[in-house]
């Protein structure tokens, strides 16, 4: 099981972090991957939905019989690479909004749903590949009639608790050196790479893990909510007369909360993978509690 891990996520590594990273590479040293930024553009966007689709595609034979939970690890995965290659959101704001920092920030806002988007594409390889290997077999209708109106309800409660989970957990682990204020009651300078990618990754870890064993959804909706986070930190913590306040009275690398200071596709692409570390684990912990 480990090999067929290694082998989808080195499958996204090799094709996008390694092989498609030119298409997001900025001349200058730490540049930023953002579309904001300009560093990738209609046809970069076109080749790596390609790419993300045949990394999935790939991904699901490399890891079969266990494609369709292993293969999908794959695009995030090559994702993840160009987020640890990528600089940081104060490199961002430094380059494109010297001056009006509300503008990058309403730009920046739906970003994460065009990663989504090529995690999705990713998804469908996958899915492809499973029709294409699988047998049809006959349905059968051996599941209970469930309320259409329950499983609308649970999805939305699954979408809005990742969400706030996520953002709460971010801004406990995603640390940096915090000062007071007389106006947001203090402010958090950049916190580390490192930091970042921790946090991240463990706070879509626990809400995919509360997700399932409280509401047995899967972890698909930690993952769409991946995409709403950056959007609701922004208009919770990032409104124009805050970031007023914060250039006017503080250096670029301070931010009002620690979920501004995390670039779109950080968050998507270990949204992503802790979403399904996360669902994993909960899947364990339900075994372990039935059969303990």
């Amino acid at each position: 099981m480990k090999l067929r891990i290694a082998a989808a996520v080195a499958t996204g590594v090799v094709l996008i972090g390694i092989l498609a990273w030119p298409l997001a590479e900025t001349p200058e040293p730490f540049g930023v991957v953002s579309l904001t930024a300009g560093s990738i553009t209609t046809l970069d966007a076109v080749f790596l939905a390609g790419l993300a689709f045949l990394a999935g595609f790939i991904g699901y034979f490399l890891s079969w019989p266990y494609g369709r939970e292993i293969g999908i690890l794959a695009a995030p995965a090559g994702l993840t690479i160009w987020a640890f290659r990528s600089g940081s959101m104060v490199g961002l704001i430094r380059r494109t909004a010297a001056v009006n920092q509300s503008e990058l920030f309403a730009a920046l806002k739906w970003e994460p749903l065009f990663w989504l988007a090529i995690v999705a594409v990713g998804f469908a390889g996958v899915l492809l590949a499973q029709r294409i290997k699988s047998k049809p077999e006959s349905k059968k209708n051996d599941k209970k009639p469930n309320s259409r109106t329950n499983n609308y309800v649970n999805v939305v409660i699954a979408l809005a608790a990742s969400v706030l989970i996520a953002q709460l957990c971010i801004s406990i682990f995603a640390q940096g050196t915090r000062l007071p204020d007389d106006k947001l009651g203090s402010v958090i300078v950049q916190p580390a790479a490192g930091q970042i990618i921790f946090a991240v990754f463990v706070s879509f870890g626990i809400a995919a893990f509360v997700v399932k064993t409280f509401l047995k959804l899967g972890y698909i909706w930690p993952t769409i909510a991946s995409g709403f986070v950056t959007a609701f930190s922004i208009v919770s913590y990032g409104k124009q007369d805050v970031l007023q306040h914060l250039s006017s009275h503080w250096p670029t690398a301070f931010f009002s909360h620690a979920v501004i200071s995390v670039l779109p596709i950080s968050m998507v692409a270990l949204g992503t993978l802790g979403s399904i570390a996360g669902y994993w684990m909960a899947v364990r912990y339900n075994y372990w509690r039935k059969h303990a």
